[in-house]
C-alpha cells in the first residue's frame, strides 16, 4: 500500500462536471489500495473573481483581510469534492490549513511554510478516509489565515508529501507533463519521461509554467518524487526526481522562455569602486529583483550598466534609476526594446563545452542578435528582442535535436 499525495489545479476542478471526473480518478486510486491525500486549488477563475471584489471594496485592501477572502476559494472546492466522494461511497473528509496545522510565517499574501504537523491527516488516513486538503493556505503563529502566493497549492502538496513521507506526489494539471519546450509555439516539443530537480528548477525559474518553483525546491530538499500528469487522461506524465545515471547523456533537456522582463540601461556612470552598489542598492531596497546584468568596460572614466527587471516593476525601476542617475551625475537612463529571455537547460551541459557557441551561431543564422548573456552550470540564457522569441525557441529546439529521445554527440 502506497501513500500518495495528489494535487489538482483550478482547471481540473473548474466545474461540477470536472470535480466529478476528478472524484472518479481519486476513487480509482484508492481502489488500487493506496492511501490518499488530495490537495485542491480554487475553481478556475475564482481567485481572480475574489481579487476583483476586493478591488471594488478598497484601492489597497488590508493584506490580512485579503488572505481571509482568498482562502475561501479552496474551502469551496474541497467541500464540494468531499461531498461528491462521499455520495459515491468513498469515505472522505476535508481539512483546512489550521486543521492540518500548516504553519507559516506572517507574511500575508506571500507566506512561507515553516512546519506541518501531519498527525491529523495520518489519523484520518488510518480511519480509511481520503483526506482532502485546502491548498494555497496556512496559519501563522497567531492563528491568522495566510496564503502562499500564486501557485501555492503546488507548494502545499509537496510540503505535505514531505511531512507525510509519501511515496509520490502527483501534480495534476491541464498538460500531459513537462515538455522540451512550450508545445504551443513549437510543434516538435517532446514530453519528457524524467527530469532532474535542478533542471526543473531552472525551467520553472526561466519561464516554464508547469510547476511553481517553490514546490520544486521543496521536492529537491526533501527528496520527494514529483510527477506531473494531466487530469484529463491516463498518461503517466513526467517524473521530477534526483539526478540519476544516464541523465547527463542528454546535453540539453529543454528550452524555456520568459517574455515578462524589461531592459533598462543607466548611461555614462562615473566609474569608481562603489559604482555597482550605488546603482543597484536603491533597486534592491524597493524589493525589485534584478536578473541579467552587464557592465560595459570603463571608457574615459565612465561606464554603462544594462540589466533586466520584471516587466511589472519596469516603471518603478525606471523612476528609481532616473533619480539615482541624477544623484550619480550619470548621463541618463534608457528603456530598451521589448525583450525575451531564452534559456537552454540541461544537466549534461556540466561536462560538455560548446553549448553557448552553438546557441549564438544558431541565433545568428536566423538574424537574431544577442543583447545580454548569463550562465550557470546547467543553463545558458540569452536576452533577445521579443519579436524573435518564438523563432528563437523553434530554431534552438531544432539545433539541439530536442525532438529526439537522446543526443550524446559533441555539439561542435
Amino acid at each position: 500500500m502506497a501513500l500518495i499525495v495528489q494535487k489538482y489545479g483550478g482547471t481540473s476542478v473548474g466545474s461540477m462536471e470536472k470535480i466529478r471526473n476528478v472524484a472518479v480518478r481519486i476513487a480509482r486510486t484508492r481502489t488500487e489500495g493506496n492511501k490518499l491525500v488530495v490537495v485542491l486549488s480554487a475553481m478556475a477563475g475564482e481567485t481572480d473573481r475574489l481579487l476583483g471584489l476586493a478591488a471594488e471594496a478598497a484601492a489597497k485592501p488590508i493584506e490580512r483581510e485579503l488572505d481571509v477572502l482568498l482562502a475561501t476559494g479552496e474551502q469551496v472546492s474541497i467541500a464540494l469534492m468531499t461531498i461528491v466522494l462521499n455520495e459515491m461511497g468513498v469515505p472522505a473528509i476535508s481539512l483546512l490549513a489550521h486543521q492540518v496545522k500548516i504553519q507559516t510565517d506572517d507574511k500575508f499574501c506571500r507566506a512561507r511554510i515553516k512546519a506541518i504537523d501531519p498527525e491529523a491527516a495520518l489519523r484520518q488516513l488510518e480511519d480509511g478516509k481520503v483526506v482532502i486538503v485546502a491548498g494555497f493556505q496556512g496559519v501563522d503563529e497567531g492563528g491568522d489565515i495566510t496564503t502562499l502566493g500564486r501557485g501555492g497549492s503546488d507548494t502545499t502538496a509537496v510540503a505535505l508529501a514531505a511531512a507525510l513521507n509519501a511515496d509520490e506526489c502527483e501534480i495534476y494539471t491541464d498538460v500531459d507533463g513537462v515538455f522540451t519546450t512550450d508545445p504551443n509555439i513549437c510543434p516538435k516539443a517532446r514530453k519528457l519521461e524524467r527530469i532532474s530537480y535542478d533542471e526543473m528548477l531552472e525551467m520553472s525559474s526561466q519561464g516554464a509554467k508547469v510547476l511553481q518553483i517553490r514546490s520544486v525546491a521543496f521536492a529537491k530538499r526533501y527528496n520527494v518524487p514529483l510527477r506531473v500528469r494531466s487530469s484529463f487522461n491516463d498518461d503517466p506524465g513526467t517524473l521530477v526526481t534526483k539526478e540519476e545515471p544516464g541523465m547527463e547523456s542528454m546535453l540539453v533537456t529543454g528550452i524555456a522562455y520568459n517574455r515578462k522582463e524589461a531592459l533598462l540601461t543607466i548611461i555614462g556612470v562615473p566609474d569608481k569602486p562603489s559604482v555597482a552598489s550605488d546603482v543597484f542598492q536603491p533597486i534592491s531596497g524597493a524589493d525589485i529583483n534584478v536578473d541579467m546584468i552587464i557592465k560595459n568596460r570603463s571608457v574615459e572614466g565612465f561606464s554603462d550598466f544594462s540589466f533586466t527587471v520584471p516587466k511589472l516593476d519596469e516603471d518603478r525601476a525606471f523612476k528609481i534609476l532616473s533619480k539615482q542617475a541624477e544623484a550619480m551625475q550619470a548621463v541618463g537612463v534608457d528603456r530598451g526594446p521589448a525583450v525575451a529571455k531564452i534559456s537552454i537547460i540541461g544537466v549534461g551541459m556540466k561536462d560538455h563545452s560548446g553549448i553557448a557557441s552553438k546557441t549564438f551561431k544558431t541565433l545568428a543564422g536566423e538574424g537574431i542578435g544577442v543583447m545580454l548573456v548569463s550562465t550557470s552550470e546547467i543553463k545558458v540564457s540569452v536576452l533577445i528582442e521579443d519579436k524573435y522569441a518564438e523563432l528563437a525557441v523553434r530554431a534552438l529546439h531544432d539545433a539541439f535535436d530536442l525532438d529526439k529521445e537522446c543526443v550524446t554527440e559533441e555539439v561542435f
